[in-house]
């Protein structure tokens, strides 16, 4: 079979390899979509210290299932299925109490273990422990799976900022994360939301898909006056940081209103991670800057149920469709930020 390996940075190979075979405690399947983000860009180029070359990449992973380990039950030949990225141990204290998005002793798809970008793979127990095997809603495509994956992610950050009906939401970062954030945070209720990007190109390609209430170019105007206008001074209820760009966080303390919320969902380089925050408008102000990392198990099987309902649509968010073949082309389209999702289908 056919894989995409990361073996060092910019090294990324797509070579043979041989189907691999499940463990009894494992589960095969036929890979038919697994979708790209920034962080393949970022492992492709940088690569990542959890990652011990040579090891398949791919995280947002859908197919269906080939083979079942002898000792798994509930799963057979033929089933959908969606598989979680992150994944918790389930014993450690945060996973005990609920928390299994900081679980310390997290692994992941495409880190620990080999990814979807192949046309077959293992799901390791370590998933299956946890209940990270999702049967995919009847009407839901494999494409459309792909995309829960990260629509899990948006959905712990907004579920942490706690979006409530009426409010004002700055989503700051235009790209498939961002737009997903557009979307839910309609799904949950908010009364308007405004879309912040610093390419045009990339702003109108998103606008023209997801139709935020306001869609500001940072480039062009200044956002948090912009913001600010918009709201008649009071500022936004909610921003969220769905860029990874330090200026966007310090932009999201200016904008948000008293008692407001902010989510700093994208994580920021790892050599310059600092800065610069007006401590005062946090104390005066009432203010909330709250992390968000990755999704959970069970973030997974809701974002599918959002998915299957239409109340967050993704289909049409896939403006790339691609052969395993040709994953290198869609991570280089990611990288340069033509595309809103590539999927790379096997």
């Amino acid at each position: 079979m056919r894989v995409a390996r990361f073996h060092a940075p910019g090294d990324v190979r797509l070579e043979d390899a041989p189907e691999p075979s499940p463990g009894p405690h494992d589960v095969k399947i036929r890979v038919r979509a697994c979708s790209t983000c920034g962080t393949d860009v970022k492992i492709s180029k940088f690569g990542h210290h959890h990652i011990h070359p040579p090891r398949v990449m791919g995280h947002e992973i859908a197919g269906e299932v080939v083979e079942v380990g002898a000792e798994v039950a509930g799963w057979e030949a033929g089933d959908r299925v969606q598989v979680i990225a992150a994944i918790p141990c389930g014993t450690c204290r945060e996973c005990r109490a609920g928390r299994m998005t900081i679980c310390p002793n997290q692994t992941s798809m495409g880190y620990h273990y080999d990814g979807g970008f192949a046309e077959y793979m293992v799901v390791p127990q370590a998933v299956l422990d946890v209940d990270g095997l999702n049967r995919i809603p009847e009407g839901v495509g494999f494409d459309e799976a792909s995309v829960a994956e990260p629509l899990a992610c948006a959905l712990n950050a907004q579920e942490l900022v706690r979006i409530e009906p009426g409010d004002d939401v700055v989503v700051m970062g235009s790209g498939p994360i961002g737009c997903l954030h557009v979307r839910l945070a309609r799904a949950r209720g908010a009364g308007r939301v405004f879309l912040v990007e610093l390419s045009r190109e990339r702003l109108d390609m998103a606008s023209e898909l997801v139709k935020p209430d306001e869609a500001i170019c940072a480039d062009e105007v200044d956002p948090v006056a912009t913001v600010l206008e918009l709201t008649e001074g009071r500022g936004a209820d909610v921003v969220i940081t769905a860029a990874a760009s330090g200026k966007a966080q310090e932009q999201a303390v200016q904008m948000i209103a008293r008692q407001g919320r902010i989510s700093f969902f994208g994580g920021l380089p790892k050599d310059n991670p600092i800065i610069q925050l007006d401590s005062n408008l946090v104390h005066y102000r009432e203010l909330m800057i709250i992390g968000a990392n990755g999704s959970s198990p069970d973030h997974n099987k809701r974002a599918l149920e959002l998915i299957a309902s239409g109340e967050v649509p993704v289909k049409d968010l896939i403006t790339h469709r691609l052969p395993l073949e040709q994953v290198l082309d869609g991570i280089g389209i990611v990288s340069r930020g033509e595309a809103i999702k590539v999927t790379i289908e096997p």
